[in-house]
This record gives C-alpha cells, structure tokens and sequence, in this order.
C-alpha cells in the first residue's frame, strides 16, 4: 500500500486529489494539510511514502515544505504540483529534491501513475512540461563547475548513455528496453550515477546532465 500525504492551501484540490488517489486500491491517503509547515508536521505523525506539495502556499511555501519534509528522518518522495506556467520559483523546488513535478489538471490515470512512479524510486518528469522544466533550469541556474564536471567525467560510457536517456524523462523501464538490458541492470547504473554525481534523486541528475550539456554533439 502506498500511502500518501496531500499539501495545498485549497481543500477543494485536496478533495480532488483525494477522491481521484484513492480509486486505486494501492493507494491510501494517510493525511492532508493546508500548509508546508502543517504538510510538515502530519508526515512526522504518519508515516508517508509519497507527499503531493503545492509550491505555492502560505506560512510555509512548497519550496521550504520540500526542504523540511525530506529533512526528516524517513522522508517521503516529493512531487510538486504547480499550474502551467513553470518558474524559477519551480525550478528550485525540484533542485531542493523533489522527486517530480505534476500540474494540477492532471488526468486522473497520469496522477496515479506518478503516484506509483515515484513510490518505486523513479522520478516523474511529465512529458508536457519535462522540457520547460528543464530550459527553465538552464536560464536562471549556474553554469557547471569544476567539480561538477570532474563527477560527470567519472561515469563510465554506459553509465553516462543512461544519463543522457534519463534526461530525456525515460524511466528504468524505458532505458531498459531502449538499451536491451534487464531493469534491474538500470536500476544499478541509476544508483551507481546518483552517487557518482552526490545528487539525491534522478530529477537532480537529469538537470545536471542537461546543464553541462551531455549526449549533445
């Protein structure tokens, strides 16, 4: 069972999000909050796999929610949800460690799927949006430096062709059947990159293969 937190300021998007999530007979929604700093204090008293975090909300914004929830000592995976317009404000959301980003009109079966995505370890990097995100990122972010390029430089030719396809928003299935290898064997290249890099999650690689422009000729 997946259990999952909801944080957004408006209880009709809660309600939503609720009545859609919980369709799925995996999924359990554990709590909701109105705010980051009450988002903050239900995933201390319930145990969450997966926190859906508004990024804009009062007393305490998604961008510090995210901070603060994978700040804890068993921290869910956090997915953004946002309008359509992406920001620099998104951006650094997802470089503080969210796990994905969603917008709010959403399909339903696309919700739970992120859901499902990132509670298995994957990021979920919504085909609409993956490319806005990731230009987004490369306006208002630093160029890469020197020891980033050293960390990149030390992946092996397989590890740095799985790179450039995760940055492409593929999952490990998708680089699976892309490279003719088992799931499991990405699955051990993703980790082996995400401690090369010293980045915590696939979304943080992803911006980084993108920023010092790898897999481009």
């Amino acid at each position: 069972m997946i259990k999952v937190l909801l944080v957004d300021d408006d209880p009709y998007v809660r309600h939503g999000l609720r009545t859609i999530l919980q369709s799925d007979p995996d999924i359990e929604v554990t709590a909701e909050a109105g705010d980051g700093r009450q988002g903050v204090e239900a995933a201390r008293a319930h145990a969450c796999d997966v926190a859906l975090v508004d990024i804009r909300m009062p007393h305490m914004d998604g961008l510090a929610a995210t901070r603060a929830l994978l700040a804890l000592p068993a921290p869910p995976a956090v997915v953004i949800l946002t309008t359509f317009r992406l920001d620099e404000y998104v951006a650094e959301a997802v470089q503080a460690g969210a796990a994905g980003f969603l917008l709010k009109d959403t399909p339903p079966t696309e919700l739970v799927r992120a859901v499902h995505t990132v509670a298995g370890g994957d990021a979920m990097l919504s085909p609409e949006v993956t490319r806005q995100l990731l230009d987004t990122v490369r306006r208002v972010q630093h160029t890469v430096s020197a020891d980033e390029r050293t960390r990149l430089a030390s992946l092996t030719p397989r590890e740095q062709e799985v790179l450039v396809l995760l940055a492409q928003g593929m999952s490990n299935a998708d680089i699976a059947k892309h490279l003719f290898a088992s799931e499991s064997t990405v699955k051990m290249h993703v980790s082996r990159i995400l401690a090369k890099l010293a980045v915590e999650n696939r979304v943080q690689a992803a911006l980084l293969a993108r920023n010092a422009d790898l897999g481009r000729d």
